[in-house]
């Protein structure tokens, strides 16, 4: 199992020996340094703290963060704990071209928004026959009984800003150099999103 924690830098295109365009994701993957072993013994089970992007400001860092000084810092159970020791570097290299890999961040926030796009509603009625500022409302949300509105409806309100995976998608190009990863199609969140890279 292979894991790192990286940036979104933006989107852009790549064309193949056939002149077919495809869409891809840049990422800017590591490095990030295993900072901690966990096992059953001690914390009651297996994982890998791993920590990225160095904090180099000695006025950020904290009695607390002592040895942990960077701004990220995340774990992973699927690492195989035996292969790698603390202070190890976690880097591009370990990923290759043609691989499938999951994306997990935090989506784009869309602030609060009606039914039709957030659920993809319809909408009440129709646009003739003198309907008035009712073409995008939600209609019924009830019944005569229970006499409240039951849970889990589906209603306007707050949309995007969860944590979201996109599976199985395909490594186009490995930069080892730069430590950048390119990835067919869209990764959640906007430029700058902290993202986590599963193999």
């Amino acid at each position: 199992m292979k894991f790192i924690l990286g940036q979104k830098l933006g989107m852009s295109q790549m064309f193949d020996k056939n002149g077919k365009l495809t869409p891809v994701t840049l990422l800017s993957v590591g490095p990030c340094y295993i900072l901690q072993k966990k096992g059953k013994e001690k914390e009651g089970y297996e994982a890998l703290q791993i920590g990225y992007q160095k904090i180099e400001k000695k006025n950020k860092i904290t009695k607390t963060m002592k040895g942990k000084e960077y701004k990220h810092i995340k774990e992973c159970r699927t690492l195989v704990a035996d292969a790698l020791n603390v202070g190890d570097e976690i880097n591009a290299s370990i990923f290759q071209e043609g691989e499938d890999v999951n994306v997990s961040g935090i989506s784009k926030g869309k602030g609060f928004q009606g039914g039709v796009k957030r659920h993809g509603f319809k909408g009440k009625l129709s646009a003739t026959h003198g309907n008035k500022h009712e073409h995008r409302t939600i209609g019924s949300t009830g019944q005569r009984f229970p006499q409240h509105v039951i849970k889990g409806r589906r209603m306007p309100g707050r949309m995007g800003y969860e944590r979201t995976t996109v599976k199985n998608l395909k490594i186009m190009k490995v930069d080892k150099e730069n430590n950048l990863l390119v990835i067919k199609g869209a990764v959640p969140g906007t430029r700058r999103t902290l993202l986590e890279i599963k193999g």
